[in-house]
This record gives C-alpha cells, sequence and structure tokens, in this order.
C-alpha cells in the first residue's frame, strides 16, 4: 500500500512538474518555428540532415531538457547572463562559468568548424536554437540579486509566482494558443522591417532585451497582482520578442550554413 501511494505521488508531481514548464516550451518552439520560415534553401537542407528531419522547434527545447542529466550542469549558466543595471556587459566582470553570450558564440564557432564532428554539430546546433530564444526572454539578461526575477515575487491572477515565471509561459499559458498558432500569427513585417531586425551583432540583440527587463522592473511592484492590465501592457511586446528571436536565430544559420 505504501508503495502504490509513493508511486502515486511521484506520479502527480511529474505531471504538475510537467506542466509548469509546458509554456516555456512553447515560447522556444515558437522560435523555432518562426526561424524556419526564414532559412535560405542551403541551410535548411543542410539543417535537416543534422536534425535528421526534425524542425528547429522540434528541437528547441534540448537545451533545458537535458538540465536532468548531470553531466551537462556546465551548460546552466549559458541560458542567461546578470549585471546591474547601469553598467555595461562588456565591463563587468564575467562569470568564469559563461553566460548566454558566451555560449552562443561558441556554438557559432563549433558549427563553422570544418573539422567539427557531427555529434558536436549536432549539440550545439540544438543549444543555439535554444539560447536564441533565451536571449529574447528579458529576465535572462537580468539582475543576479534576485537571479534573473526568480526571487522577485509577484501574483498572477489569484496565483504567487515569480516575474520570470510570469514572461517564461505564465503570459503564454493565459493566452492559450499552441506555438503553430503562435508561429502563425505573427505580425505582418514589410522586408525593410525584417532586414532591420536582422541588423546588429548577439550584444546588439543582448541590450535590447536587457531595455525592456529595465522597463518591466521599473513598471512593477514586489508582490504586485498581475492580470489583465498586464496582459494589455506587454503580450504583444512578448510576441514581438519571440517573433524577433525567429528572424535572428534564422540569420545565424544561413550565415554559418550558407
Amino acid at each position: 500500500m505504501k508503495k502504490f501511494v509513493v508511486v502515486l505521488l511521484v506520479f502527480f508531481f511529474s505531471i504538475g512538474l510537467y506542466a509548469a514548464e509546458d509554456w516555456g516550451k512553447t515560447g522556444h518552439r515558437v522560435v523555432g518555428e518562426i526561424a524556419g520560415k526564414y532559412l535560405s534553401k542551403k541551410a535548411e537542407k543542410q539543417i535537416s540532415r543534422l536534425l535528421d528531419g526534425h524542425s528547429l522547434a522540434f528541437v528547441a527545447n534540448y537545451g533545458d531538457d537535458i538540465k536532468s542529466d548531470r553531466q551537462y550542469d556546465a551548460y546552466g549558466p549559458w541560458h542567461y547572463v546578470n549585471f546591474p543595471f547601469g553598467e555595461k556587459y562588456e565591463t563587468h566582470p564575467k562569470s568564469e562559468k559563461g553566460d548566454i553570450i558566451q555560449g552562443i558564440e561558441k556554438c557559432i564557432t563549433v558549427l563553422k568548424k570544418p573539422n567539427s564532428s557531427r555529434e558536436d554539430k549536432v549539440f550545439h546546433l540544438k543549444m543555439l536554437v535554444h539560447f536564441l530564444g533565451d536571449l529574447h526572454q528579458p529576465l535572462h539578461i537580468g539582475l543576479a540579486d534576485d537571479k534573473g526575477g526568480n526571487d522577485f515575487q509577484v501574483r498572477w491572477f489569484s496565483d504567487g509566482t515569480n516575474l520570470h515565471a510570469v514572461w517564461d509561459y505564465k503570459m503564454l499559458d493565459f493566452y492559450e494558443m499552441s506555438y503553430t498558432e503562435l508561429a502563425i500569427n505573427t505580425d505582418v513585417l514589410s522586408k525593410e522591417q525584417v532586414e532591420a531586425i536582422k541588423k546588429g551583432t548577439v550584444i546588439d540583440w543582448m541590450y535590447e532585451s536587457r531595455l525592456l527587463c529595465e522597463d518591466i522592473y521599473a513598471h512593477t511592484e514586489i508582490g504586485e497582482k498581475l492580470s489583465y492590465n498586464y496582459m494589455y501592457e506587454y503580450m504583444d511586446t512578448l510576441r514581438f520578442q519571440l517573433q524577433k528571436g525567429g528572424i535572428r536565430l534564422a540569420k545565424l544559420l544561413n550565415e554559418i550554413f550558407g
């Protein structure tokens, strides 16, 4: 009887854990799905070979999925970068464990190397897809003091949560669209607008997210109840972040694979 209860508790805990991460997964898949629309034919062909025919959306959550395996612990800090408001990434002391900028640079280097093994290319391709999603989640360019908003306690409607979770999946959860629906229903952009989004470097894109992070902190209070008005203020911004992430991911992949 005790064994049955333990198994049952593990089962329900697993369901709860999956549900908590589900919409974070949706956001990453949106970035991958959008990127697929902007790939060159050459890049699309090479990526398909590396991923055995799977899409970018299919592998978009690989960077989070491997967190349960201790052999990948070293890659944890590559998902974000933290430095104080008012300071510059370039001059602030870097983490010895790496950060999202160093992680993206490493992925690009491995993928461009002619002598990189297929195994290394597949791994770093999957990680690059994930990191470009993280780069456009503003709380991943956050503050060490509150662990990127994870210790910034708020309420989402009637539930207690944190600011990081609101941006990771709470708003997307409330929006109730699948990743394919979100990818289809992106803003209509002109060629000039798409080219403008592609401009700049990874560092430039990071600072874009940083400005949004600062705006979020300026307009959110600890313990605040966030609900319909917060969705009204920020949901379009969140959707555009995903769209920019997809377009910029495709830009990098087109440069890497020709």
